[in-house]
Order: structure tokens, then C-alpha cells, then sequence
């Protein structure tokens, strides 16, 4: 018999853990309603066409296709391994697969908004919290299944919404304890260097970025030669180093991309949205090199690095004007930020920042020392429960040692014990298991008592 195992990529989540990711997901949630975000869930699935085509060639093989249901005859079995010997000569892969595993939140949105965007109130502001699904190479901080906690507004174009999600990252971030960085560019600056490179097709934008987002991983060189691979001359590559090379303050960084795009109206454009928003937020950190490589982007985007851990980006996003226009529905503009939680709680785990309060388990053991006993012991646990008291009883009669050794093992603070002798008198004792001290109560005043450590 083969051992249980989990497919590569996905993870269990014990008490302790989901209890932990439950405070960040909380926190989140508490600040996406403070800003008058509702809450909405789509299904794990969704139609391939709805996916395939959205994320770019890299991001579109990283997509979970489900393989279509129903080989329960001979002649199902037999049609779909013709269909399968079509994907092989590279036909259409229909009859094999339909539909996908969500790669994002924020596509399945765009679908939902092209749906009903008939009934919504414009601009529409809604979170999403639920797991998605990558075909990725499994590493630290990076799974093939994880949840995504995004918040998105659409039906407007003003920059008042990105100014706002750029307060809701530096709320939340501040409140888990974590110090970030929260990174800002803008894709009309890459589609302003595509031009100034002179190309204006949408693929070669698509080459630059997707090239541009790998420079943290492959550094500066290898995206140099990326680029020449994809038909870029020494030139136009030149250029993009410039581009890639502008550092110092905010300040210097608006200056020297001034210069660069000279009067690139594009480009212009973008610089006008920067100063904006950080007009508002002077501590956003510029960073020309970021890119976001996703194809739906449109005009500024969010990324968000934790400081004194070495993890990748634990959140980001932008503006899209024209997302639902791939549903045929055009000319609904949106932007929204999205949250790994994953790697969140990767951070805060190495950093030691959850509170030690997280760990909400049962407050008080009610000790099982026969029939009678346990009754008496389950009426107060009762009584205890409704006034808020996370409490348990042991579930058979056992020694006193089995007990505490439960109680040890799930970090339990206070132990009430009824035996005989306090049976008949009417009186308990509780023991304070972490300062291993002892006090005698009365049963009716047990329902007062203050469980606090």
C-alpha cells in the first residue's frame, strides 16, 4: 500500500498554522471593509477561454487545465484519445479540456463584472479571499496552490482609487508588524520605452516587460541578452539599460525619466500619475525596473517587498482600463493590489511578528473523574461557554496524569478539577497550569472567575 503523500506544491495547515494565517486573512478583510470594499467568491473553476490569453506566453503555461469529465463508456474512452492524439500534433485541445483552475482573482472578477455590470453601482468596490492555482516549480514562498487576498475598484478612472489601495498596503502592513517597502511604476513608461526603442506592437511591449520583470531573478546581463534574443538590436537594447539603470531619491529618478522620454506624451503621462500619487504617499519608493509582467496592465502599478527577510513580493498590482474588454463588454477601467498571504506568513514566521494571542485554543480543562463528576464538570463547562470561556472536558475518565499531559500538549492554561470530595462540598479546584498554582472556589463562583494568565 503506497504512503500517503500531498501533490507537489500544496501544503496541510495544522491548528497552530490556521490560526496564524486566520489573524493575517482578519486583518486584511478588516481593513479592505474599513474602505467600503465588499466581499464577493467566484468558482475555482473557470472556462479556458476565460484564462488562456490574459497573463502572457509565460503566465498562460502556468495555468491548471482540468481535463474534461465523462469517460464512463468505451466510446468516450475511444474520442478521447483521438482528441489527445490532436493536442500531440498541436490541434485544438477542446475535446480534452474545457476548463482550468483559476490562475488569479482579478481575471475571474473581470468576467463577473462583463456578466453583471448591468445591476452593479459604479464604481464597484470588492475583496476577494480564496486559493488560486499555478502550475509553478514549487520553492520557498512560492506554491501551486495559495491564496490571494485582493481588493479592486472598477467604473472609475480616478487616481483617488490607487492613492486609497496604497493606503490600505501601508495600513495593513502596519498593523501585521511588518516593514515594507511598497514599490510604484507605471506601464505607460514601458509602453513609452517600447516606443522610444521604435516599436509599437503590443508583442514587442510584451517582450520588454516580461523580460524587464525577470531582472530581479536573472539580473541586469541576462535580460540584455533576452532582449537581443527577441529581435532587439544593440541599440535599442542600450536603451533600455538607461532606462534600467536610473536610480537615487523619487526626486532624481522623475528627473532623469524626464530626460530620457524627452516629450514622449505617453511617457509624459505617466510621470503626471506618479507625482499624483505620490503627492499623497512621499514615501512610495519609485523603481523604473518594475513591470508587473501581465499583459492587462495599463498605467500604475504597486509591488511590495518586506524588509530584513530575503522573500520575493508579498504583494502588488495596478491599474487596468479596459480588462473586461477581452468579455466584449469595453471601456470599464479598474485597478486593484492583491496580498500573498502565503509569503506574509512566511515573514512574519521568520520575523517572530504573530501576537501571542493568536493562539485562541481552549482556555480551561474540565478534569474527568467519573459519571457523576463529569456531569457536574459539563454543566459549569456549559455555563463557562456562554459567557465566552473556550473550555473542553476530557472525553473519558482517566488518571490525573493523562490529564495534565493533554492539557500540557495543548497548551491549555487552567485545569478544574471535580472529584468526590468537591463534588459533595459543592467546590472545585483550578489550577493555573503555567504558574503551577492551586486555588479553591465554590461551583457558583467557578462562573465569575477571570481564565487570564
Amino acid at each position: 500500500m503506497a504512503k500517503p503523500s500531498l501533490p507537489q506544491g500544496t501544503r496541510d495547515f495544522d491548528p497552530d498554522i490556521v490560526r496564524k494565517r486566520g489573524h493575517i486573512f482578519n486583518t486584511i478583510k478588516n481593513v479592505f471593509e474599513l474602505y467600503g470594499f465588499e466581499p464577493l467568491e467566484t468558482p475555482a473553476m473557470e472556462n479556458l477561454d476565460t484564462l488562456m490569453g490574459k497573463y502572457g506566453d509565460e503566465g498562460d503555461k502556468l495555468i491548471f487545465k482540468i481535463l474534461n469529465n465523462g469517460l464512463d463508456n468505451p466510446a468516450k474512452q475511444q474520442q478521447a484519445k483521438e482528441d489527445f492524439e490532436k493536442v500531440l500534433e498541436g490541434k485544438n485541445t477542446k475535446g480534452i479540456t474545457e476548463r482550468a483552475l483559476r490562475y488569479d482573482l482579478t481575471i475571474p472578477f473581470a468576467r463577473y463584472v462583463a456578466m453583471n455590470h448591468g445591476r452593479l453601482s459604479m464604481p464597484f468596490k470588492r475583496y476577494q479571499i480564496q486559493p488560486v492555482w499555478r502550475a509553478d516549480r514549487p520553492q520557498r514562498g512560492r506554491y501551486r496552490e495559495f491564496y490571494q487576498c485582493d481588493a479592486d475598484v472598477v467604473g472609475s478612472y480616478s487616481l483617488l482609487n490607487e492613492v486609497e489601495l496604497a493606503n490600505i498596503y501601508a495600513s495593513v502592513f502596519e498593523q501585521l508588524g511588518i516593514e515594507v517597502e511598497i514599490k510604484i511604476n507605471s506601464r505607460k513608461l514601458l509602453a513609452a520605452l517600447a516606443e522610444l526603442v521604435g516599436s509599437n506592437s503590443e508583442k514587442q511591449l510584451t517582450d520588454i516587460t516580461v523580460a524587464i520583470d525577470k531582472l530581479d531573478k536573472i539580473g541586469l546581463e541576462k535580460v540584455k541578452e533576452e532582449l537581443a534574443q527577441r529581435g532587439l538590436n544593440e541599440s535599442q537594447v542600450g536603451l533600455i539599460e538607461k532606462y534600467l539603470s536610473i536610480n537615487g531619491t523619487n526626486e532624481n529618478k522623475l528627473a532623469q525619466i524626464k530626460s530620457l522620454t524627452a516629450n514622449n506624451e505617453i511617457a509624459k503621462k505617466g510621470i503626471e500619475e506618479l507625482e499624483y500619487i505620490l503627492s499623497f504617499h512621499p514615501k512610495l519608493s519609485i523603481d523604473f525596473t518594475l513591470a508587473r509582467g501581465l499583459n492587462y496592465y495599463t498605467g500604475a502599478i504597486f509591488e511590495v517587498k518586506a524588509k530584513n527577510v530575503q522573500m520575493g513580493s508579498i504583494g502588488g498590482g495596478g491599474r487596468y482600463d479596459d480588462l473586461t474588454g477581452t468579455f466584449d463588454v469595453p471601456n470599464i477601467p479598474g485597478v486593484g493590489i492583491s496580498f500573498g498571504v502565503d509569503r506574509i506568513y512566511d515573514v512574519m514566521e521568520e520575523l517572530k511578528l504573530f501576537p501571542t494571542d493568536v493562539q485562541k485554543g481552549a482556555q480551561v480543562l474540565f478534569f474527568n473523574l467519573g459519571e457523576a463528576e463529569s456531569r457536574v464538570a459539563f454543566g459549569l463547562m456549559q455555563q463557562l461557554r456562554q459567557k465566552g470561556v473556550r473550555c473542553e472536558i476530557y472525553h473519558e475518565q482517566a488518571k490525573f496524569d493523562k490529564q495534565f499531559k493533554y492539557a500540557e500538549k495543548k497548551n491549555i492554561a487552567f485545569a478544574v478539577i471535580i472529584g468526590s470530595k468537591e463534588l459533595e462540598e459543592g467546590n472545585c479546584l483550578v489550577k493555573n497550569l503555567s504558574k503551577n498554582e492551586q486555588s479553591s472556589h465554590t461551583q457558583k463562583a467557578l462562573i465569575d472567575l477571570h481564565f487570564t494568565s
